[in-house]
């Protein structure tokens, strides 16, 4: 259980942290070395089921720019049930990849871009040497055969995490703000995806690093990561971290009151 829980935590993080608020909304800042070491920190954590921080920052890029819309590449509203949505950002996600899928220019802008690591890190010998990794250390150390129910969770760890939040953030849970799409904070304290549940509030406030902070309980745990980092000079931070945004709370909040 404790490689599962591990699995899952650095899986999460690094698609909150280094493929979300860095590679689709540059929130922050980061040297080539860095951005290079946190690529390898991806693959790593989340092994066969690797997303390339470029084309996942394109696909959502696309989310905002046509949120439950029949151009959005993961809407409930557009999907039959959560594995029709999952089928759906497969597909796009793949053809987005190969250039199949057409992507206005200006959505390419300042995306991170490491082409040969993303053949390498995609590629099907790779994941299956990961998906097969993850079978021998379950043989190696699993007290009883149940334990491999894990394994296909494993195996599609990144797409899991990307359902839990597009699926649930637009179905369940809370607004604190009236915005354009049926997006919704799913948990009061999202201790599941690391502040990638505070979907409403991402939505309202587009290019703030802390998705959470607007109510007491609404901690973000990656936030408080990137500003340790921030701190010791892995990252910088980008103007966002300074905008007071409580005047644009307040007012929203009076705006949003019949909800």
């Amino acid at each position: 259980m404790f490689f599962f829980i591990l699995h899952w935590y650095l899986s999460i993080f690094t698609q909150t942290f280094f493929l979300h608020r860095y590679a689709a909304h540059g929130m922050f800042k980061m040297s080539k070395f860095w951005e290079r070491f946190f690529y390898i920190f991806t693959f790593l954590a989340q092994g066969s089921s690797y997303l390339s921080p470029r084309t996942y920052g394109l696909m959502h890029r696309l989310h905002h720019a046509h949120a439950d819309t029949e151009h959005d590449p993961h809407s409930p509203s557009h999907s039959h049930n959560l594995f029709d949505m999952m089928w759906q950002t497969r597909r796009i996600y793949l053809d987005i990849g190969k250039g199949a899928y057409t992507v206005e220019e200006k959505y390419h802008k300042n995306l991170p871009d490491w082409s040969a690591f993303d053949k390498f890190a995609e590629s099907i010998f790779t994941r299956i040497f990961w998906s097969l990794a993850y079978v021998a250390f379950y043989a190696a150390f699993a007290p009883s055969y149940w334990w491999f129910l894990l394994v296909p969770i494993h195996i599609t760890m990144g797409p899991v995490h990307g359902v839990i939040i597009n699926w649930f953030s637009h179905t369940i849970g809370y607004r604190n703000f009236k915005v354009d799409d049926t997006s919704t904070n799913y948990l009061p304290f999202d201790f599941l995806t690391m502040g990638e549940g505070y979907h409403n509030n991402h939505h309202t406030f587009g290019q703030r690093p802390n998705f959470g902070g607007i109510r007491w309980h609404e901690i973000d745990l990656t936030w408080w990561i990137i500003k340790m980092l921030d701190k010791v000079g892995v990252l910088e931070l980008r103007q966002a971290k300074t905008i007071d945004v409580r005047t644009k709370v307040i007012r929203r909040q009076r705006r949003a009151a019949n909800i």
